[in-house]
């Protein structure tokens, strides 16, 4: 299984707040209209983020594992 980071674009959000509420473990906030990962520890990487975002902005981007 690869490995995934949490990523954002910023510049692609337009802070509606899907992401936030539809993460499991709260590791999203808006923050100055924006979305911003205050937990990024918390993420367990269930792409629901990504999934909800009619933007594009928020994503789980996999890191290459060196194979």
């Amino acid at each position: 299984m690869s490995a995934k980071e949490l990523k954002v674009k910023i510049e692609w959000c337009k802070g509606c707040g899907i992401c936030v509420a539809f993460c499991p473990k709260n590791v999203l906030e808006l923050a100055n209209e924006k979305i911003n990962i205050k937990d990024k520890d918390s993420c367990i990487k269930c792409g629901q983020c990504e999934l909800r975002c009619p933007d594009y902005a928020i994503y789980l981007e996999v890191l290459d594992d060196g194979k």
